[in-house]
């Protein structure tokens, strides 16, 4: 049995939200095409996905020197990993989010510092090279956007895709499909027709996964 982690990053409801209605979407035709597999939902705004912050950073201090860590260290040092281990699982991976000024939302990034782990989804070689240690498998972007940042004089200004691509080859994953649903903003008149149009891309990518 196949697993499909869905990872929503966007903490307004589905119906203001052109990603979550596109992942909704997709989320359908996936169940109708694989009816066996099972989908595991993670929200970033409502679970807890713990920063890297003071106690992050003493706790893994405090593991590597092999120390006692605090209750405060170890639930999040736990956290981190509970959330590592989950995307690691997974056979499929689909991460709705919308850009926010050029970039994610900042829970995306706290998520990406849980699951980015040298030893376990990357390692360094002697050289200082980094070499990713997971088998490529579909991490699948949904992204919502208010201009068009694929093409045109604003592509430079696009760091959402680029970078969720870097991320995910640094540790072994090169088959990352993008759904865009962009322009919503500068197009108001043509918002819903351009939704129309990434909701075909995202059932046809659901069903061929």
């Amino acid at each position: 049995m196949t697993t499909l982690l869905s990872v929503q990053a966007n903490p307004r409801e589905t119906h203001h939200s052109y990603s979550l209605r596109l992942l909704h979407d997709f989320l359908a035709a996936f169940k109708e095409a694989h009816p066996d597999s099972d989908v595991h939902h993670l929200n970033l705004y409502r679970d807890h996905v713990p920063v890297v912050d003071y106690d992050t950073f003493s706790g893994w201090g405090k593991i590597a020197n092999n120390e006692e860590l605090s209750h405060t260290e170890k639930q999040k040092v736990d956290r981190m990993g509970e959330l590592r281990d989950q995307f690691m699982a997974a056979d499929y991976v689909v991460v709705a989010a919308p850009m926010w000024n050029f970039s994610y939302p900042p829970m995306v990034k706290a998520y990406i510092d849980c699951i980015v782990s040298a030893g376990h989804t990357f390692k360094y070689e002697a050289d200082g090279t980094p070499v990713g240690l997971l088998d490529d498998r579909p991490v699948v972007l949904i992204e919502a956007r208010g201009g068009i940042y694929s093409e045109g004089p604003a592509k430079d200004l696009e760091h959402t895709e680029s970078y969720m691509k870097d991320i995910m080859g640094l540790m072994g994953i090169r088959t990352v499909p993008v759904i865009r649903c962009e322009g919503v903003a500068a197009k108001p008149d043509q918002a819903e027709a351009i939704y129309e149009k990434a909701k075909v891309e995202a059932e046809q990518v659901a069903r061929d996964l």
